[in-house]
């Protein structure tokens, strides 16, 4: 790493180690509403909201554009609470009211039985929130991400979601100091499941390398099939959770629905059909509330 690149990284964790200081300040509702309003208000400025428009008139054609652009500032304000959230998970966590599991019960099922089990989610309303739903239905969480470009920002976020990933956090990567190689962390996650742990991950990102691509809001996408290829080959249970914020506020319910984990003498049918699956009820849950998923990443959608 350069002196000037270093330089860089370590003033924008001296931002980031204040702007955690300030909203610390303040009640967690009045601090995300906050920061959701400056996100609302800066983010329409930025290259990335040409790209969540694009993004949302490729997935709904047939919105009027006033409609797609109020669907965009409302997604920006969920992004700026979540931002401000990230910092104060355990305010949230402490107050039993915030979060509701639906399927609690099943759940739970799936958590103590003698299978692993992989949960997926996407980024949708407070995604950190699903796996906490799993601690609180009797699941100890592994997490998988990839790490920031930013060594001191990486690891700050990273010693702040740990206590809530009670199996740990496995993280992946070519670039990032200490991350593992993608081979070795797929070792580990596998691992994981042989031991019959439970696995977190969040696979609606575009992946271009995927062999195959899925029908996603009309278009053909291409999402990675990791979780399926893990559940096949540890004999694993897939549950996907999405995490829905309620009344614009700090307060979430958490669904989920079992995915079927196919095992048929065909691999690749078995893959495609699990993969598009899920993107089918990503695509459900979106449809309900737009506002609430990060359009603004890279997506496959409008490529």
């Amino acid at each position: 790493m350069s002196i000037f690149k270093d330089i860089i990284f370590r003033l924008e964790y001296a931002a980031v180690l204040t702007f955690r200081a300030f909203i610390r300040l303040f009640p967690l509702d009045a601090a995300a509403e906050a920061v959701g309003a400056a996100v609302a208000f800066a983010a329409p400025y930025s290259s990335l909201h040409k790209r969540a428009l694009a993004n949302l008139a490729a997935a709904f054609p047939d919105k009027p554009e006033a409609e797609r652009k109020q669907i965009a500032l409302a997604m920006w304000r969920n992004t700026g609470r979540t931002i401000a959230e990230m910092f104060l998970l355990e305010r949230i966590l402490a107050d039993d009211k915030r979060i509701e599991v639906e399927q609690c019960e099943m759940l739970e099922g799936i958590l103590r039985g003698p299978v692993p089990a992989i949960a997926v989610t996407l980024h949708m309303g407070n995604w950190e929130i699903a796996g906490m739903a799993c601690s609180k239905c009797g699941g100890k969480l592994t997490g998988v991400y990839r790490p920031m470009r930013n060594p001191y920002l990486d690891r700050l976020l990273r010693e702040t979601r740990t206590p809530y990933y009670p199996g740990g956090l496995l993280f992946k990567g070519r670039e990032a100091k200490g991350a593992m190689p993608v081979d070795a962390a797929s070792i580990a996650t596998i691992k994981v499941l042989k031991n019959g742990g439970h696995l977190g991950l969040v696979c609606d990102q575009t992946d271009r390398t995927a062999p195959f691509t899925v029908p996603f809001f009309g278009h053909e996408a291409k999402f990675t099939p990791a979780a399926a290829i893990l559940a096949r080959h540890a004999e694993a249970r897939i549950w996907l959770a999405r995490c829905r914020r309620l009344d614009n506020g700090s307060r979430f319910i958490v669904d989920v629905r079992e995915l079927p984990v196919e095992r048929t003498w065909d691999r690749n049918a078995d893959l495609h059909k699990m993969t598009a699956a899920m993107a089918q009820q990503f695509e459900n849950w979106i449809r309900e509330t737009p506002e609430q998923w990060m359009w603004w990443a890279r997506r496959s959608i409008a490529d």
